[in-house]
């Protein structure tokens, strides 16, 4: 399944991110795989396109960035896989 983490920095916390990042890379645990991360230049905020079967695997991440990044995650579809489910209810 795909989830969409939305991030921004905690407030006083912007370099802190920053070196975290660079020193790790922002990987994520195993049993989860990037598909994309995007970021607002000049902004505090970005999005981790991230795929996993296991959501040990989101807390586990989550659980890494608390203290620097405010986190929402969201899961996401494709529009196939949206196009298939109106389908399936309107029946077009």
């Amino acid at each position: 399944m795909k989830f969409m983490v939305v991030w921004k920095t905690v407030p006083g916390k912007y370099k802190t991110a920053v070196d975290q990042f660079l020193r790790t890379g922002g990987a994520v645990p195993a049993g989860a795989k990037t598909l994309g991360r995007w970021h607002v230049p000049g902004s505090t905020l970005g999005w981790h396109l991230i795929e996993a079967s296991d959501l040990t695997a989101l807390a586990e991440s989550a659980a890494e960035w608390a203290d620097v990044l405010e986190l929402e995650t969201y899961p996401v579809i494709e529009d196939a896989e949206a196009g298939a489910a109106a389908k399936k209810v309107y029946g077009k």
